[in-house]
């Protein structure tokens, strides 16, 4: 797969195992296969709230995955920083940084309303929760000794080490897709990536929203990220590929009929189509989210997909 185009791709690694055990010998093989093929980035997703299937922690698979690449950045989308103990957070990620050579990209969101509740937390003054935890990780990612009072977060002379690769420290991504996260997005992060469960018509009206408020807060625009994270489904049984993703939709999110309404699905030629749609507001990123069959997807997107979009 060739990478000279202006977009770039990136891959979700398999996290969700609905009718059995984690295959750990399927993670390896796409891991290294992804990177192999050229693939921009490898992505994570964050779900704290208790499901009856197993679902692999985003921070710790991060790590696994840097441990069998050497090249391909490593992404989250989104880790739901409220509910984490932010200098805990802020260590792990500089490690995970460390140990990939500085390839990783930190995407954090405020999570859905019932993310809350197994930690024992309210929903109430999350978004200050989300700010101060982002404080925390950017002072210990940047200075020697810190001393921060927040209402959440409290630290004397704390100090972490060692510090990320990146300097002055790993791109910070923000989800979301109202007003008041994009706004936010723009004021405290490096980038922004669309939602897996907003459609592309959310997306594109999204995007000049988002370069309005980075010419208010006069930030450029060739320093901030716009990406979107798809679920997509490639299949030339259109039935089987829709099926899919009903049964993926309704197994993560318990609501099956959002999965054919947010996804790209169909044939090869159906899902570049669909995936031109998503490149019209020329994004710097698309990150492809697979719901089964991992290896021979990613096979196909990146040699009868990928091409026809360069």
């Amino acid at each position: 797969m060739s990478s000279d185009t202006s977009v770039q791709w990136g891959i979700g690694i398999p996290q969700h195992f609905f009718k059995g055990p984690v295959d750990v010998a399927l993670i390896q093989r796409f891991v290294v296969r992804a990177e192999a093929l050229g693939y921009h980035s490898l992505w994570v997703q964050d779900r704290a709230a208790s499901a009856d299937f197993p679902i692999l922690e985003p921070v710790s698979l991060l790590c696994y995955a840097a441990a069998l690449t050497t090249r391909i950045r490593l992404g989250s989308s989104v880790i739901i920083a409220p509910v984490r103990d932010a200098p805990q957070l802020a260590r792990a990620l500089a490690n995970i940084d460390q140990l990939s050579g500085g390839r990783l990209t930190v995407g954090v969101g405020l999570g859905n309303d019932n993310d809350y509740a197994p930690y024992g937390l309210s929903t109430e003054r999350r978004v200050t929760r989300l700010t101060e935890a982002l404080a925390v990780l950017k002072a210990l990612w940047t200075q020697q000794s810190v001393t921060y009072e927040g209402e959440f977060w409290q630290l004397y002379n704390f100090s972490m080490e060692p510090k990320p690769v990146q300097q002055p420290h790993p791109p910070i991504w923000f989800g979301g897709r109202q007003p008041s996260a994009l706004k936010r997005a723009v004021r405290h992060g490096d980038g922004w990536m669309g939602a897996g469960m907003s459609s592309t018509a959310d997306f594109k009206k999204s995007v000049p929203l988002l370069r309005s408020y980075l010419e208010e807060e006069q930030r450029d625009p060739a320093t901030f990220s716009i990406s979107k994270r798809v679920y997509i489904a490639v299949d030339r049984d259109r039935a089987r590929a829709e099926r899919r993703l009903r049964e993926f939709f309704d197994n993560v999110y318990s609501n099956a009929d959002r999965g054919p309404i947010v996804s790209v699905w169909g044939s090869p030629d159906e899902c570049v189509q669909q995936l031109g749609e998503v490149l019209s507001v020329t994004p710097q990123l698309v990150l492809l989210n697979l719901v089964s069959d991992y290896m021979e997807q990613m096979e196909i997107l990146a040699k009868e997909v990928i091409p026809k979009l360069q």
